[in-house]
């Protein structure tokens, strides 16, 4: 779990509709989430659980540039912070690297997210994956990134599902040389 910057909390607090209100809820309680609007500071995109975790492992082990990521473990997704504006862009890439559809939800202008206070606890509702540090460049780069990564990731987790299927737990495949040992 990671925690909030100063410079962090001065970024997300910008984009509420009262920034010094918001930075007074956190300053009272740290760990308090808080319902900001998409598409002015950022857009955020939303996977299910299993996918956007496993994605933002393969992103952070493979040092790809990678925005605020949180998760709402509640309702078991994960949300991708992008540049505001990157919605076209990100779904060009998206449908270009896809064999078949991923579901998201791309949140931007009209939209809100809740996002974790900068403290949270674990066993929290809502916790940062990767918190803001400060103001993330508007790099394309990070929205190409997210968008490879997620279709590299489905398609993983599709072929271990599909592996899953063909080789149940209960008849796990025999590991080389088990059965020589057992008659040993």
């Amino acid at each position: 779990m990671q925690l909030v910057t100063r410079s962090g909390m001065q970024w997300l607090s910008e984009a509420a509709s009262s920034p010094e209100e918001c930075r007074s809820v956190w300053l009272d309680n740290p760990r308090r989430p808080y319902t900001l609007p998409t598409g002015g500071h950022f857009d955020v995109v939303v996977v299910n659980q299993r996918l956007g975790i496993e994605t933002y492992d393969q992103l952070r082990r493979n040092f790809l540039p990678m925005g605020p990521a949180m998760v709402d473990w509640a309702a078991k997704q994960v949300g991708f912070f992008l540049p505001p504006g990157s919605e076209v862009r990100f779904e060009d890439m998206l449908s270009d690297a896809a064999a078949e559809a991923i579901g998201y939800r791309y949140l931007s202008e009209g939209s809100h997210v809740v996002v974790p206070g900068p403290f949270p606890l674990n066993g929290d509702r809502y916790t940062w994956l990767f918190a803001p540090s400060r103001r993330p460049e508007t790099s394309p780069a990070r929205t190409a990134a997210l968008a490879a990564m997620l279709v590299a990731t489905a398609e993983l987790i599709a072929r271990v599902d599909r592996h899953s299927e063909q080789y149940p737990k209960d008849n796990p495949l025999p590991l080389p040389g088990a059965s020589d040992a057992r008659q040993g």
